[in-house]
């Protein structure tokens, strides 16, 4: 036990002491969620931007859909210009009963969304000036909270991206950082177990961990981004340790592959990297091919993301951590195998 204190202790002491760690482990992570907060935190960043020449009821009706953002412009001409130059997705004039839509095809989303919208309006607009009753009518709801905002999806992926970064990153360096220097052959030496050099590691993870947490959540609390629990939040603490032990073992993996801190970085940045854009931290994969699909199932970040999103946001209960906890754990052991076999004290 004083064993495990000791190096426990001075392990954190270690961490806290180096800067570059530090910024990496709390700092970068927090600069994403605020970028990506104050970009789409606010609702009317979220509003299609479309130049408009004249007026008249389908306007009207296109600014009451709530979607778009009307900016009115001198010429028809000036509009469609501005969006060849890529500064609006898309242009309307109304000339009497006469209405003309210019898109950016380039923006494939944007464009199919204003089709889309003013298409919907046009349609309905013509219904209601024939005076016939619709022969088919459209209940619409969401099935979320009303007061979701962006910051409450963003928040659990990014929270989980930096989990994974600071554990892989910090066990990895830590490893060969310590083997470099014979760290590792003096502790091999002294009467201290192996269990006890890991655990004592894993300890610092799952305590930086809990902080990287806390930092996240209070600072997406703030009045500037409106976080809002769900009333289980806190399942998301064993998802946490389950995450944490999963990119430990990662980590751990890279540590005895690699032989300097050099090599270290770059194979752990070619694993977070990819990982978090497979896994759906910064942008939904449901569009995303199939096989794309596939791989991320077997992403740890990717169970651990969409755990986070049911117990913070969606307010699900101990069923939703089911499959992601059998998931990470299944990982932990298949990664914690291969890097015990490939694990050595000295360099060779």
């Amino acid at each position: 036990m004083t064993a495990f204190k000791s190096l426990s202790v001075a392990m954190f002491k270690g961490f806290f002491r180096e800067r570059v760690a530090l910024f990496f482990t709390f700092l970068m992570p927090l600069m994403f969620l605020v970028i990506f907060g104050l970009i789409f935190g606010s609702s009317s960043a979220n509003k299609t931007k479309i130049d408009v020449v004249g007026d008249g009821p389908v306007i009207t009706a296109l600014d009451g859909t709530g979607t778009v953002e009307i900016q009115h412009v001198d010429s028809f001409d000036k509009a469609v210009q501005a969006v060849r130059n890529g500064d609006v997705p898309a242009a309307i004039s109304v000339q009497g009963n006469k209405i003309q839509l210019r898109y950016a095809a380039s923006d494939s989303v944007a464009a199919g969304t204003v089709q889309a919208i003013v298409g919907s309006v046009v349609d309905g607009t013509n219904l209601q000036a024939s005076g016939k009753p619709p022969a088919i009518t459209l209940d619409s709801q969401r099935v979320e909270d009303s007061s979701l905002t962006a910051i409450q999806f963003l928040t659990p992926g990014i929270l989980s991206w930096g989990l994974a970064t600071s554990a892989i990153f910090g066990s990895a360096l830590t490893l060969v950082n310590w083997r470099k220097k014979q760290v590792l052959r003096r502790i091999r030496l002294a009467p201290v177990s192996t269990g006890t050099v890991i655990s004592s590691r894993l300890l610092v993870t799952i305590g930086t961990s809990v902080l990287q947490a806390i930092l996240f959540v209070a600072v997406a609390m703030t009045p500037v981004f409106g976080l809002k629990l769900a009333g289980q939040w806190w399942l998301a603490l064993p998802l946490l340790v389950l995450g944490s032990l999963s990119f430990f073992s990662i980590g751990v993996l890279v540590g005895s592959i690699a032989k300097s801190e050099e090599a270290a970085t770059g194979i752990t940045n070619v694993i977070v990297l990819p990982m978090a854009f497979l896994s759906g931290t910064f942008f939904p994969l449901q569009n995303a091919p199939q096989w794309l699909q596939t791989v991320s199932e077997v992403l740890p970040l990717r169970h651990l993301n969409d755990a986070m999103v049911d117990v913070l946001v969606r307010g699900k209960g101990i069923e939703a951590l089911g499959v992601p906890a059998a998931v990470l754990i299944g990982f932990t052991i298949v990664v914690g195998f291969a890097a015990s076999r490939v694990f050595s004290w000295e360099d060779s």
